[in-house]
Formats: C-alpha cells, sequence, structure tokens
C-alpha cells in the first residue's frame, strides 16, 4: 500500500520480472482494473513489465515477438507466460490456474469478487502468491487482506519518491491533497475509517459506482459558490449529475474549484456544454442576484435556476442520503475522490461547509422532480428505513 507516485506500479513490474525469468514455463495473471489499466500501465506503461525487462528475457528477443497486444499475453524465452485480464469481468478468471497474480488497485475494483476467482486459479506450483500494489480504500477486500495472517504489508508514501517526481506533478498532487484527511490516504497511504455520523459510507457508493452513464433524460450543473477566491475561501463546488427515465440519478463529473466569480462561471458553462446539460442550478446564499448575474456575464440566454438553502444543511441532506440508501444514485468512475471524502466525513452537527456536497445535494434535488416534492418523498423512506416500492415518473409527476 502506498501513495500516489511512490511507484507502486514498478513494485508489481519488477516482481513479475524477476518471479518468471526465474521459473520456467510458469503461468502468470496480470489483473488491472481495467483492460486498458492492464495494457498501458502494467504492461507498455513507462514503469510497466515490458519497461524492466532485458531483450534477453523476451521469447525472440524482442518486444514484438513476445509482446502480444491483441490478446495481452506477454511470452519470456524459458516458456513463462504473463496474460492480462480486467477486474471489470470476475468471469473470464473462472478456469485458468497460475502461480503467480500482480493485482494493481485492488482497492478500486469494481467486482471484489474478481479477487475471489483470481485466489480460485492460483493453485500452481508449491507456493502460488499474489502481488498486490494499490493506494488503500477502506474497503472490504483490502480490510480483509491486512487481517489476514498470511499477507506481508509493505508500506510508502509519496515523499518517499519525489525526487523522482516531475515537479509539476509534485506540485498538483501536493496542492490537491497535502493537509487533508484525504491527503492521508493518497500520500501517506494510510487506511481510513469510516467516520461515524456521517450520512454517507464509502463502502456504500463503492456498491452503487458505475464505469459508464446510461442514456439520460437529464442533466444539470450545479454550483455551490464560494464566499471569496482567497486560499482561506472554500472552493466553489460544481457537480454534474444527470438522471434517467427510470428515476436513477448519476454523478458524472465534479469541476470544483477556488476562482473568482467569472472565472467559476466560465468552467461551470463549459461543464453544461461538455455534458449537454439542460440547466444550471445555483445557489444565490452568497451575493445574491450577483450569481445570476455572474452566470449570465458568461452566456446570457443560459438556463438558470437560482435556489435559496432555506433549510439546514443535514435537512438537505438525508434525502439525498436515502436515495444512497435505496440503490438510486450511482457515482461514474473513480475521479470523485474530494467529493466523497467530503460526503463520508462531513458531520450534520457540525464542521466546516463542503461545497462539493452541496452542489450534489443542489443537483439531486433538482433533478428528482423537484426538490419539494422528492424531500416529501424521501422523507418517509427516511422516517422508515423501508425501501417501497419505487414511484413511476407518471406518478412522481401527478405528485407535483
Amino acid at each position: 500500500m502506498a501513495g500516489r507516485g511512490f511507484g507502486k506500479t514498478r513494485v508489481g513490474a519488477e516482481d513479475i520480472s524477476d518471479y518468471a525469468r526465474k521459473y520456467a514455463d510458469v503461468r502468470v495473471a496480470l489483473v488491472g482494473k481495467t483492460s486498458a489499466d492492464c495494457r498501458d500501465t502494467m504492461v507498455e506503461g513507462e514503469s510497466g513489465l515490458l519497461s524492466v525487462l532485458p531483450p534477453s528475457a523476451l521469447r525472440g528477443g524482442s518486444v514484438s515477438t513476445a509482446w502480444n497486444r491483441s490478446l495481452g499475453e506477454v511470452f519470456f524465452s524459458n516458456g513463462a507466460k504473463a496474460k492480462c485480464f480486467t477486474a471489470e469481468e470476475p468471469d473470464r478468471l473462472r478456469g485458468p490456474q497460475h502461480h503467480r497474480a500482480w493485482a494493481d488497485e485492488l482497492a478500486a475494483w469494481k467486482y471484489p469478487e474478481t479477487w475471489d476467482q483470481l485466489m480460485f486459479g492460483l493453485r500452481l506450483g508449491a507456493h502460488p502468491q499474489a502481488v498486490v500494489t494499490t493506494t488503500p480504500r477502506p474497503v472490504d477486500i483490502v480490510r480483509k487482506l491486512l487481517k489476514a495472517e498470511t499477507t506481508v504489508k509493505t508500506f510508502g508514501s509519496t515523499y518517499d519518491n519525489l525526487a523522482n517526481l516531475a515537479p509539476a506533478f509534485a506540485a498538483q498532487i501536493l496542492a490537491k491533497y497535502e493537509g487533508t484527511r484525504l491527503g492521508r490516504q493518497e500520500l501517506m497511504a494510510e487506511l481510513l475509517d469510516d467516520v461515524p455520523g456521517a450520512l454517507w459510507t464509502l463502502a456504500r457508493i463503492d456498491a452503487l459506482r458505475l464505469t459508464a452513464a446510461p442514456d439520460l433524460a437529464r442533466v444539470v450543473v450545479a454550483i455551490d459558490p464560494a464566499g471569496g477566491s482567497e486560499e482561506h475561501n472554500d472552493e466553489t463546488g460544481i457537480l454534474i449529475c444527470g438522471r434517467d427515465s427510470a428515476g436513477h440519478g448519476y454523478v458524472l463529473a465534479d469541476r470544483s474549484c477556488r476562482a473568482k466569480p467569472e472565472q467559476w462561471a466560465t468552467r461551470a458553462i463549459a461543464a453544461y456544454d461538455e455534458f449537454g446539460a439542460d440547466r444550471i442550478v445555483a445557489e444565490k446564499n452568497y451575493g445574491g442576484d450577483m450569481v445570476e448575474a455572474t452566470i449570465r456575464s458568461v452566456r446570457r440566454n443560459v438556463p438558470v435556476t437560482i435556489v435559496t438553502a432555506s433549510r439546514g444543511k443535514k435537512q438537505r441532506a438525508e434525502p439525498i442520503s436515502a436515495l444512497y440508501e435505496q440503490s438510486r444514485v450511482h457515482h461514474i468512475g473513480t475521479d470523485l475522490e474530494l467529493l466523497e471524502d467530503q460526503m463520508t466525513t462531513w458531520l450534520p452537527d457540525g464542521g466546516r461547509s463542503p461545497d462539493r456536497m452541496d452542489a450534489l445535494v443542489w443537483a439531486l434535488s433538482e433533478l428528482m422532480m423537484g426538490e419539494s416534492t422528492f424531500s416529501d418523498y424521501a422523507a418517509q423512506v427516511l422516517a422508515s428505513r423501508t425501501s417501497p416500492p419505487q414511484p413511476t415518473l407518471p406518478e412522481l409527476a401527478r405528485t407535483a
């Protein structure tokens, strides 16, 4: 377990290189989060397997004869073979047997059962083993591995390899995470527990996560403006969310930033265009009419709904949390870490204003057939803590 930029990929590549060159005719599984991750990072990447193998270890003495890109297979001169698999297709690991495996970014795998299938096939030789390289997240599979007596644990931080990283990378990643709770995870590789009392858990968000959204009936861009653009000010939350025809919500992207009003307005309208949104929803508590005027100064005719926080954050956020309990909101991809950190650490009875989370709440409230109608419905769910039959769109329309 190590932080961003530590060299986890290099560790995995060196381990597989050493093992496959030492033992002839062995079979190795390379399992990445996606097929592209396995091919582009684990094998072809600058720190990938091909980068650490000398020509003498490759079949035919060259990459062109040893690497079958279409099949995702690396052939060694001694008869060993490494084959790529994707964590998105657990069933592909049913049947194949291996002496060794490399599992990369295990904590971000969409289907944890992929690990189970990998273990079922890790049964060749006298001492089959797997090397796991990952930035930690508090998911069950990571917790179970850490508790297992057979697990050998190694840790590292981003700072351990800072001298070998590009200055631009170091500046960008440190500016994003340093000094935050999420930074302890992404930089220092700490396994952070869920915060008692928080409205969301990462396990629940991960269980509902998808790699892509379906066709969407609506898309909105929600803005939670900050009180300023200085370093001590909160960021302006900018979230893009959609809703399908079945009434499920999708968190598509996070474009939050610390910027002056014209800059965040320009950024929000760019997201409006990028995702084909039909409306911008913005909170007016900071600056009153200035928020709408700022947006319209960038584009005069963009559809804008201005909302007012007449209720407390807890009262606004709890109905949205109920949607997640009903499995009706899905995060798309794994690039929403800062939003998810706010969601899983913010306590309803206090704490710093969560800009990204606020924008999420405004977006989903707008999408779920209007804030007031949806809040009444979700309040009933919270009161009962059951999962009632989901109303159809016509039923919600009649209620509205």
